[in-house]
């Protein structure tokens, strides 16, 4: 038997046990509640860009898990071009967290990041075990992309301010029912330290900061 590939042919050069998930941030937000939902996106985008960051700095991959929006005969990129070039509702989300060229997609046809796309295969490669979870909409695709990676025995983080919904209340209410139900560390995303977590995920204690020198031991110097 040959060797499994290891790289999917070079076109998965990462290895992490940490992922960072952007979901459904591409997205031109023409429905009926696309107003609203992108009144709570926009600040939440602010905090996710940072955040991408910061990931990136910590050599942790990014991948967009983002939904065709029943669009069978487009791709990611169309999805991309049409938010970004046209005069959608939707289309500063875009700008703030638009794709690099070293960053992962993956479409999705429903609510689900993990429902009949690549993404078991691709985390798999990356060889993660740790899933940040981010995006839109908190109470509906975090929610089951969520869900699915739990079945799937995956660690999972979800910054509190790094997920919108149309209705902050019942974003909140999800949020404490996946932190219970779940185990999501939903610690808001500036306390988040990715070297931190991939550290975590090997099962390897955090380091304990050097303690601060005595009063007296102060005074004696």
């Amino acid at each position: 038997m040959p060797a499994k590939n290891e790289d999917l042919h070079g076109n998965v050069p990462d290895k992490s046990n940490v992922a960072l998930l952007l979901i459904d941030v591409i997205n031109d937000l023409e429905f009926e509640s696309g107003e609203e939902l992108l009144r709570h996106a926009l600040p939440m985008a602010e905090r996710l860009a940072a955040l991408k960051r910061r990931a990136k700095e910590a050599g942790v991959p990014v991948i967009y898990v983002n939904d065709n929006f029943g669009k069978w005969q487009s791709d990611f990129n169309r999805i991309l071009e049409h938010c970004l070039g046209e005069d959608v509702r939707g289309r500063p989300l875009a700008e703030r967290l638009r794709p690099e060229e070293d960053d992962y997609f993956v479409l999705k046809p429903k609510h689900s990041g993990f429902f009949s796309t690549t993404l078991d295969i691709l985390l798999d490669y990356l060889e993660a075990r740790t899933l940040v979870l981010t995006g839109l909409t908190g109470d509906i695709c975090v929610l089951f992309t969520a869900h699915d990676a739990y079945m799937r025995d995956f660690n999972l983080v979800i910054p509190a301010d790094c997920v919108a919904s149309n209705d902050p209340s019942e974003n909140e209410y999800t949020l404490r029912k996946m932190a219970t139900l779940m185990d999501a560390d939903v610690r808001p995303s500036a306390e988040i330290d990715f070297d931190d977590l991939k550290r975590a995920s090997r099962g390897e204690p955090a380091p304990h900061p050097e303690p601060e020198p005595s009063q007296t031991a102060r005074q004696s110097r």
